[in-house]
């Protein structure tokens, strides 16, 4: 059995993600102690716990610790199993990270996946589904996957409500990419969602990304949602180039201004074009997995974050891969994952 300990580097829930589906993925029984321990709130949260069940549910295993609040958890996978799911975190939990969790898993499945979660897919702190379908899943196509995600709901943040519904298809073997470079821009642009809120806050989100980015009037959109998801608002700012599509996101929180919202996901889109890497610090966490599964890949990005370094840890523990960082420049670093 491996034993991971939560509290190592970042300390939050990606080191659980990431250990139950590489436990998954070997076929490994381990247990992960001080979960979450360096979060306000330590333990299993709702959408940590949804988590810990998917994965069991996909593959047939057991877990012993899976409760709210829990600081330590066992779990032991049998055989992954294709089919029909439906997972429903209850609060505003992102939909993305439980996901996350058995995605790569379901790939080693007999059969076609269905897997439908409910909860909050626009969320502070995690991926949004914009993300996946456009940033992520493209790359994982390139490597031999075949993974849909389909918005049905949008879910904010505290009411959830959210809904998506991913098919993913076997595809036992994956293949690595080389990413080193982004390409020519092809088309960029901005969004502004908001429900059940003013219009206005749109208009000034997008007033400051055109100022901030220099973009167009016709490089920015306004996304009204009907009252029943919300309230709520996010601003989303795409990227897209011959080699990798990337997107950066301000979440609306109450107290904060429009203008801020809007800043906040300019300051990431800036320090990624800055930088020349080709992909920015979530896409390079997202890529790490399922390259590590490949056995092979290299992808440039910004200076390595505690996320990064601490995923890349836990990936080391499981498979026999050494995950490389070597730096190019002042903030281009280059990332090898090799056996």
């Amino acid at each position: 059995m491996i034993i991971i300990d939560g509290s190592q580097g970042e300390g939050g829930g990606q080191i659980l993600r990431t250990s139950l589906a590489l436990s998954i993925l070997t076929n490994q029984p381990v247990r992960i102690e001080h979960i979450r321990a360096k979060r306000a709130k330590p333990g299993l949260l709702r959408q940590h716990l949804t988590a810990v069940q998917a994965a069991v549910a996909i593959s047939g295993g057991q877990a012993k610790g899976a409760e709210l609040g829990s600081r330590a958890l066992t779990f032991s996978p049998s055989t992954v199993q294709g089919g029909d799911y439906r997972f429903a975190i209850g609060t505003a939990g992102s939909c993305t990270l439980v996901l996350q969790t058995i995605l790569l898993p379901l790939l080693l499945a007999d059969r076609e996946s269905t897997v439908t979660i409910t909860g909050g897919t626009h969320n502070p702190g995690a991926p949004p589904v914009d993300f996946l379908q456009r940033a992520f899943l493209p790359l994982l196509t390139r490597m031999g996957a075949t993974v849909e995600v389909t918005l049905k709901k949008h879910g904010f943040f505290p009411s959830g409500g959210g809904e998506i519904v991913a098919r993913i298809q076997p595809c036992p073997t994956l293949k690595g990419i080389d990413l080193c470079e982004r390409g020519e821009r092809r088309r960029s642009f901005a969004e502004a969602y908001f429900a059940n809120l003013p219009v206005h806050i749109a208009e000034r989100e997008l007033k400051t990304v055109g100022e901030l980015m220099n973009w167009r009037k016709d490089q920015l959109f306004i996304r009204g949602l009907s009252g029943a998801h919300g309230p709520g608002n996010v601003v989303s700012l795409t990227l897209e180039h011959e080699q990798v599509t990337e997107v950066f996101t301000g979440f609306g929180e109450r107290g904060v201004s429009a203008e801020t919202v809007a800043k906040t996901a300019c300051d990431e889109a800036l320090d990624y074009i800055a930088s020349n890497a080709a992909v920015g610090p979530h896409l390079a966490d997202q890529l790490l997995l399922p390259l590590a599964l490949a056995g092979s890949g290299r992808f440039t990005m910004p200076a390595p974050t505690l996320h990064f370094t601490t995923n890349a840890a836990v990936v080391e523990r499981f498979l026999p891969v050494r995950v490389r960082v070597d730096q190019r420049s002042d903030n281009l670093y280059e990332t090898l994952v090799g056996r």
